[in-house]
């Protein structure tokens, strides 16, 4: 067994929508995916202990394994590369919840290439394929998303990832960062 960007994708979508009531189909129309990639995704994840199967196709996130994999792994596993100035969906420190927080020179920020993009920076490579348009799609899911970049990104700051790792732990309604 073997992680896949997309599985994070898929536990992240989850957790931005914890209210939803989720199908394979349906998670995977909402990210681009097929249904049995989702339900791949989904066994993947519960194999690495990120999920757990309370059975017949109803599953949940394991917020504390998440937390840990995205502070402690992700970036080992799936590398942010950052590559020339384009026009892009801002990212890291250059979009919610750290753009609050933290403030950037016009063109500093990371940005997922995209032609709907409003942003001009360095790209960085997006988890996976879907993400900036499933990020457009969905603010939740946006922020989480960042936040996972400003933690995969080698070239962050110790006060970024630390912001980023207090700011993902909130979201994943945990009570303290790990």
């Amino acid at each position: 067994m073997e992680l896949k960007p997309q599985d994070l994708l898929v536990l992240l979508k989850r957790i931005a929508n914890p209210d939803q009531s989720w199908t394979y189909s349906t998670l995977g129309n909402a990210l681009g995916l097929s249904a049995s990639q989702v339900h791949r995704s989904v066994q993947r994840a519960t194999e690495a202990g990120l999920a757990v199967s309370k059975g017949r196709g109803d599953w949940q996130v394991v917020p504390e394994a998440l937390l840990e994999f995205a502070v402690h792994g992700v970036r080992y596993a799936f590398p942010a590369k950052t590559g020339a100035i384009r026009r892009g969906v801002p990212t890291a420190f250059g979009a919610p919840p750290l753009s609050a927080q933290i403030s950037a020179a016009p063109g500093e920020a990371p940005v997922w290439p995209h032609a709907e993009g409003q942003a001009r920076g360095p790209s960085l490579n997006p988890l996976h394929r879907y993400v900036p348009e499933a990020a457009l799609a969905d603010r939740a899911l946006y922020e989480l998303l960042a936040l996972l970049d400003a933690l995969r990104a080698s070239r962050s700051r110790s006060r970024e990832r630390t912001l980023a790792q207090k700011l993902l732990s909130e979201r994943l309604r945990l009570s303290r960062a790990a």
